[in-house]
C-alpha cells in the first residue's frame, strides 16, 4: 500500500524543497507558483485519481453479475492515468483493481502477460487486453 504513494509524497517533498529555497533567494512568487505545480503533479499521480479499487476476487464476481470489464493499475503509471482521464466519468463504471495493494490482482497480470506487471491490462469476459485505446474500452460499458 505504502508504494502506490511514495512518488506523490516524494513529489511533495521536492516542491517543498524548491519553494523553499525560491523563497529564500528572495523569489516569492516562483515559490508561490512552483509549489502548487509540484501538488498538482503528486495529486495527479496518486490513487486518489483513480475509483475506489477492489481486490482482484471482488473484481471478478462484480464483472460476473455486471458484465463490466476489469482494469488491472498501479499508481504512478502514465498508461493507466491517461486511460482513467480519457474514460472520464465513465470510470467509475469499470471494476478497478490496484496491483500494488492486490497481489492477487498482480498475480493475474503476471499471468496475462507472460511474468510482466504490464498495466493497465484490460479483462473483458475473461479476457486479458493490455493497453487498450480508451474509446474501445468504453465500448466494452
Amino acid at each position: 500500500m505504502t508504494r502506490a504513494w511514495k512518488l506523490p509524497i516524494l513529489l511533495v517533498l521536492c516542491g517543498a524543497v524548491v519553494a523553499a529555497g525560491q523563497f529564500l533567494r528572495g523569489e516569492p512568487g516562483e515559490a508561490l507558483i512552483s509549489l502548487p505545480l509540484f501538488l498538482l503533479l503528486a495529486g495527479i499521480l496518486s490513487p486518489l485519481v483513480f475509483p475506489k479499487p477492489v481486490d482482484a476476487q471482488e473484481a471478478e464476481r462484480r464483472s460476473a453479475a455486471d458484465g463490466r470489464p476489469i482494469v488491472f493499475w498501479r499508481s504512478g503509471c502514465t498508461y493507466c492515468l491517461r486511460l482513467r482521464l480519457r474514460l472520464g466519468r465513465d470510470a467509475r463504471r469499470l471494476h478497478w483493481v490496484d496491483i500494488w495493494r492486490d497481489p492477487t490482482g498482480a498475480a493475474v497480470v503476471r499471468a496475462a502477460n507472460d511474468g510482466d506487471e504490464t498495466v493497465p491490462t484490460v479483462m473483458v469476459a475473461g479476457r486479458p487486453h493490455v493497453n487498450p485505446d480508451p474509446e474501445w474500452v468504453r465500448g466494452q460499458l
